[in-house]
C-alpha cells in the first residue's frame, strides 16, 4: 500500500512538474517571423573523397542550393559553386580523384541533368540531351565508369547506360523495350534487376541476364517487391517485398537455386538496405510509425554493430568511406533539423560537422510532434502527427489545421517541417493525418483508398477535424485545411464536398482536375502511368464520369470559405494552369482568394526568398481569415492581390 501510494504521489509530482515546465517554456517563448524561421540552413548530401578527409554535401546558406566542401580535420566549409538561380545539388566525387558529379534541373522542371565539376573548377554538362532526364546510379565495380539512366532515345522509356570516366563516353546497357526499369546491376554486370509497376501497390521484379539475354520474374504472387542490392559474390539478389504479410521484409533471391527467403523482417516497412564497398556492413533503414529507424549490420560478425545515441534526436540515413572505417550520417527530429556528423567506427569518435538552427532560434521554442491516433467515420484506426503549440491551454485555446501530405500514397513522418514548426510557433496547432491510403502502415491500409480518392480518405481528414474540435486547448471554430499535390487536392476536395467543415483551405500546388493531370503525365513516368490508371481511374475511358465528379474544378460553385493557392509556374506534376483556373472558378463565387505564382519554382518550392514570400503569405491568409475573424472577407482586400514572383 505504502509503495502504491508513493507511486501515485510520485506520478502526481511528474505531471506538476511537466506541467511547471511548459508553462514556463510558454511564458518565455518567442514567436520568430518567417525569415526567422526559414533562415535555417538546408544541406544534404555527404560523399566522401578517395581519402576520406573530406566531404561534399549542398547548402541552401545564401538563399539557392550550392555545392561545398568540408573538411573533417577542421570543419571548415568551401564554396564550390556560386548559382544565383538553379539550385545545383552533389551527387558523389569521382572515386580515386577529385572530379565531383553534380545534379541540377531548370528551376523545378524535373529535366535533371549530370555536371561534372573538374580538378580547375570547370562544370561540364556530361548528358547534354535537350529534353531528357538523367539519373546517376551508382559507380562500377572497377570504378572505371558510373552508371545512370537516361530517356534520351525515346521521352516514353528510360534506358540504362554506362560512362568511361576518362573518355566520358558512354554505352547503353539495357534498352528499355518492355516498360520495364532497371534498378540495380550486379558488380560484375551480369546481372540487371528490373521492376514493372502492376499497380500503385504492386510491382513485378525480374532478373536479366545481360550474357544470355534471359529475363526471370522472381516474385511468384501479385505483391510489392523492389530491388536493394546484389550481394558482393554476385550470388544473391536482395530485394524488399511485402508477399509475406502486412510490411515489407528483406528478401533474399539465390540467382543459382531460384529460390527467394527472408533475410529480416521487423514490425514495419523495411524502407531500404544496401551493402557498403566491400560487404562488411549492411545499412538498413525502417519506416517505424513515421520515423526512420537505422540499423548497421556487421556481417562478419553477424550482428548489428552499436550507433551513437542522441538526446532528442535520432540517425536519418548513413553512408561510409570507401575502405568502410568511417561513416557519416544525419541526425534529427520533429523539432530538430537535421546536421551532419562524422563517425570513426574503432574509436566511436562521433564529430558535428553543421549547425543548422537558426541562432537566433531558442531551441525549446520548437515543438516536438506527439503520435495520435483517432476513430474515423468507420472504425478504422487513422495515425496522425500533432504539434501543439506551447501557448495552447484550455484558458487558450488555439486554431488549428488539418495538414494533408502529398502522394497519393505518401506519408507525413516524424521529421523536421519548417512551414509547420513556422505555424505552430505562431499559435497555430497542427495535425498532419495519414488517411487510408498512407504508405507505412501495411498493404492493406494502403490499399484502402483505391479507385475511392475525394471520399473516404477526405472523411478521414474531417474526423481528424473533428478530433481537434474535441481538444480543450483548440479553438474548435478556427478549424482549416492544408496541403501540397495531393494534399492539395485534399483541401480542394474539402472547400468543395464538404464546403461547412473547414474554415479556410491553403492549397499548395494541388491538383484540381484529374482528367487532365492524368493526361497530362510526364513522358518519364510512362512505366507508371498504367498502375497510376489502376488507383485513379483511366481519363481515355468511361472512367473519366467518375474523375470528373472528384475533380474540384468543376464544383468551384460550391466553395464558400477563404482560399489560399500557391504554385510554380515550372511544376511538371500539377500544370500551372490547374491552379488558375481553380482561382478564378472560386473568385467568381465572390470567396476570398489569394493566389500566390512562383515563376522560377517547380512541384515544391526550392529558393529560399521564395519558401519566405511563400510560408510569410499563408500566415498572413491564416491570421485574417481564421485566427482573427475567421470565415469573413477583410474590408481593404489588401492581400487579395495576385503575386507573380520572379
Amino acid at each position: 500500500m505504502n509503495k502504491l501510494i508513493f507511486t501515485i504521489c510520485a506520478l502526481f509530482a511528474l505531471v506538476s512538474c511537466s506541467e511547471e515546465n511548459a508553462s514556463e517554456i510558454a511564458a518565455n517563448m518567442k514567436t520568430y517571423d518567417v525569415e526567422q524561421m526559414m533562415n535555417n540552413e538546408a544541406v544534404g548530401g555527404g560523399s566522401f573523397s578517395s581519402d576520406h578527409s573530406r566531404l561534399i554535401i549542398h547548402s541552401n546558406r545564401t538563399g539557392i542550393f550550392n555545392a561545398y566542401e568540408i573538411d573533417i580535420a577542421n570543419g571548415n566549409l568551401k564554396a564550390l559553386t556560386s548559382s544565383d538561380s538553379t539550385s545545383i545539388f552533389t551527387t558523389s566525387y569521382f572515386p580515386n580523384d577529385d572530379r565531383m558529379l553534380l545534379r541540377m534541373d531548370n528551376n523545378g522542371d524535373e529535366i535533371y541533368q549530370i555536371f561534372m565539376r573538374d580538378l580547375s573548377g570547370e562544370i561540364q554538362n556530361l548528358t547534354p540531351n535537350p529534353g531528357a532526364r538523367a539519373n546517376f546510379r551508382g559507380w562500377s565495380t572497377d570504378e572505371q565508369s558510373f552508371y545512370y539512366d537516361s530517356n534520351q532515345r525515346t521521352p516514353q522509356a528510360t534506358d540504362f547506360y554506362k560512362m568511361n570516366i576518362e573518355s566520358l563516353t558512354a554505352e547503353m546497357i539495357y534498352e528499355n523495350k518492355e516498360g520495364l526499369d532497371v534498378a540495380e546491376i550486379s558488380g560484375d554486370e551480369e546481372y540487371l534487376a528490373l521492376v514493372k509497376p502492376v499497380n500503385t501497390n504492386d510491382v513485378d521484379l525480374f532478373l536479366y541476364s545481360v550474357s544470355s539475354k534471359e529475363m526471370t520474374k522472381i516474385n511468384t504472387v501479385l505483391s510489392n517487391n523492389n530491388p536493394q542490392d546484389f550481394s558482393k559474390d554476385g550470388k544473391y539478389l536482395y530485394y524488399t517485398s511485402d508477399q509475406n504479410g502486412e510490411f515489407t521484409s528483406l528478401m533474399r533471391y539465390d540467382i543459382a537455386e531460384g529460390v527467394s527467403e527472408v533475410a529480416m523482417e521487423r514490425e514495419w516497412d523495411i524502407s531500404s538496405s544496401y551493402f557498403t564497398k566491400s560487404g562488411k556492413y549492411r545499412v538498413t533503414s525502417i519506416n517505424k510509425d513515421g520515423q526512420t529507424v537505422i540499423e548497421v549490420f556487421d556481417t562478419e560478425e553477424e550482428k548489428n554493430i552499436d550507433l551513437p545515441a542522441f538526446n532528442g534526436g535520432g540517425i536519418t540515413s548513413v553512408a561510409f568511406s570507401k575502405d568502410e572505417t568511417v561513416m557519416r550520417f544525419y541526425v534529427g527530429d520533429s523539432n530538430s533539423p537535421s546536421n551532419l556528423f562524422y563517425y570513426e567506427l574503432e574509436s566511436g569518435r562521433s564529430q558535428q560537422l553543421t549547425d543548422v538552427l537558426n541562432p537566433e532560434i531558442q531551441p525549446q521554442d520548437l515543438v516536438k510532434a506527439e503520435v495520435i491516433r483517432f476513430a474515423s467515420f468507420d472504425g478504422l484506426d487513422i495515425p496522425a502527427i500533432y504539434y501543439l503549440p506551447h501557448q495552447a491551454s484550455a484558458d487558450n485555446p488555439v486554431p488549428a489545421l488539418v495538414w494533408v501530405h502529398g502522394g497519393p500514397g505518401g506519408q507525413s513522418r516524424q521529421n523536421y517541417n519548417p512551414i509547420i514548426q513556422y505555424l505552430v510557433n505562431n499559435g497555430y496547432a497542427v495535425l498532419a493525418v495519414n488517411n487510408r491510403g498512407s504508405s507505412g502502415y501495411g498493404k492493406t491500409f494502403y490499399q484502402m483508398d483505391d479507385l475511392n480518392h475525394g471520399d473516404k480518405d477526405l472523411r478521414d481528414c474531417i474526423e481528424g477535424k473533428n478530433w481537434l474540435a474535441e481538444q480543450d486547448v483548440i479553438d474548435a471554430e478556427k478549424i482549416g485545411i492544408i496541403g501540397g499535390s495531393y494534399g492539395g487536392y485534399m483541401t480542394m476536395a474539402a472547400l468543395t464536398f464538404a464546403p461547412e467543415e473547414f474554415d479556410v483551405g491553403v492549397n499548395i500546388f494541388g491538383v484540381t482536375n484529374w482528367i487532365r493531370t492524368l493526361k497530362s503525365i510526364p513522358p518519364w513516368w510512362a512505366s507508371f502511368k498504367d498502375a497510376l490508371y489502376q488507383e485513379l481511374g483511366d481519363p481515355f475511358s468511361a472512367d473519366s464520369t467518375r474523375l470528373k465528379q472528384i475533380s474540384p474544378l468543376f464544383h468551384t460553385q460550391n466553395v464558400t470559405k477563404p482560399l489560399i493557392v500557391l504554385q510554380g509556374a515550372q511544376d511538371p506534376r500539377v500544370l500551372q494552369v490547374e491552379s488558375d483556373e481553380i482561382v478564378a472558378g472560386v473568385r467568381s463565387n465572390g470567396v476570398p482568394v489569394e493566389y500566390v505564382l512562383f515563376e522560377d519554382e517547380g512541384h515544391g518550392f526550392v529558393k529560399k526568398e521564395n519558401q519566405i514570400e511563400a510560408y510569410g503569405k499563408i500566415l498572413e491568409f491564416l491570421d485574417v481569415y481564421l485566427k482573427e475573424n475567421p470565415g469573413e472577407p477583410i474590408q481593404d482586400g489588401s492581400i487579395l492581390e495576385q503575386a507573380n514572383i520572379d
